[in-house]
């Protein structure tokens, strides 16, 4: 089974299409997607309690009606989808609401989807197929430089990327491109060795500190495409969330 991690702060208007597209990826593959709402206050939480007001709920498929609720479809031969809500008490940050997320997870293979339209499911093929089929891989990363389809945004976006990419190279050898990269895929054991402490965006180097620092994990990257959005349509992370980024793989190297 694979567990689908959504981290959700305020993106009522795109969690139901990015469920709908979770639920049609890997056909054939029974999915667990745990939807932890970080304290919302734009109208997700109450969206996700109208849509599963007994807690979790399992169909073979969803899709958005259009009142913009999920409507779902049952199958009883397709693989089964279980979307589990769990509610943070308050707004603690994306790194709280994985923690939540990897805690209830409970599937063979894991991965970390925003509850935006950046990244596509699709992806997933790829990526899946190196851990769970060709068993090659613990942790498969996403790459948006690849040269997949990648919107074009902003250049210092690009170059605080890129630079933290290669910091995190220079001081825990590796070679990875997209440290930052939403996509991170991996299996169950690697979850259980996880120690993530971050609530903020600082996940991301922790995650992969950890990971870097276990020395026999086999580490995989792919290329994947990337919708990203501007800040006028909904991106959060910032220029301090950069700087932050360079203190934690200081830190993280020295403490991991």
């Amino acid at each position: 089974m694979l567990s689908v991690i959504v981290p959700v702060f305020n993106e009522v208007a795109t969690l139901p299409s990015v469920l709908s597209v979770i639920s049609s990826a890997l056909p054939g593959i029974e999915k667990e997607i745990i939807v932890v709402d970080d304290g919302s206050t734009d109208g997700t939480r109450e969206l996700l309690r109208r849509n599963f007001p007994d807690g979790p709920r399992s169909a073979s498929s969803m899709a958005v009606g259009a009142d913009g609720d999920l409507v779902f479809t049952d199958d009883a031969v397709a693989a089964r989808v279980t979307v589990r809500p769990h509610y943070q008490e308050r707004n603690r940050g994306k790194g709280a609401a994985v923690r939540s997320g990897l805690a209830a997870a409970s599937g063979d293979v894991i991965v970390i989807q925003d509850a935006d339209l950046e990244y596509d499911p699709a992806d997933w093929t790829v990526m899946y197929d190196l851990i769970a089929r060709r068993k090659v891989a613990d942790v498969v990363y996403g790459s948006r430089f690849y040269g997949r389809p990648h919107r074009s945004l902003y250049f210092h976006h690009y170059l605080a990327n890129r630079f933290i990419s290669l910091m995190f190279n220079l001081l825990y050898n590796q070679t990875l491109t997209d440290i930052e990269c939403c996509y991170k895929m991996f299996t169950r054991e690697v979850k259980d060795r996880l120690r993530l402490t971050c609530d903020d965006f600082g996940c991301e180097i922790q995650l992969s500190a950890q990971v870097a620092l276990a020395r026999r994990l086999r580490i995989y990257e792919v290329g994947i495409s990337y919708y990203g959005r501007t800040y006028d349509e909904g991106k959060k992370i910032g220029w301090r969330d950069g700087m932050k980024a360079l203190w934690y793989l200081i830190r993280f190297r020295i403490s991991s």
